[in-house]
């Protein structure tokens, strides 16, 4: 049972501790324990998908002087 609430800036989940991705057991995410249940923070900054977040970082990649050499 995860309940999504999309905000603007990322997504609030709230979900039970079987149910962490190994992102948020690891807590590279922001998690608040409320009694049994998760409170999860994911910005809409960083995917909750690993292959999403690879295409990303070649995307993101600063460009250094031997990609100008031939300018």
């Amino acid at each position: 049972m995860t309940i999504r609430i999309r905000l603007p800036g990322g997504t609030l989940k709230i979900k039970k501790k079987d149910e962490l991705r190994r992102r948020e057991q690891k807590r590279q995410v922001p998690v608040w324990q409320v009694v049994n249940y998760f409170i999860v923070w994911w910005p809409s900054s960083m995917s909750d998908r690993p292959s999403s977040m690879k295409k990303s970082r070649a995307h993101d990649r600063v460009p250094d002087d031997s990609d100008h050499a031939a300018d």
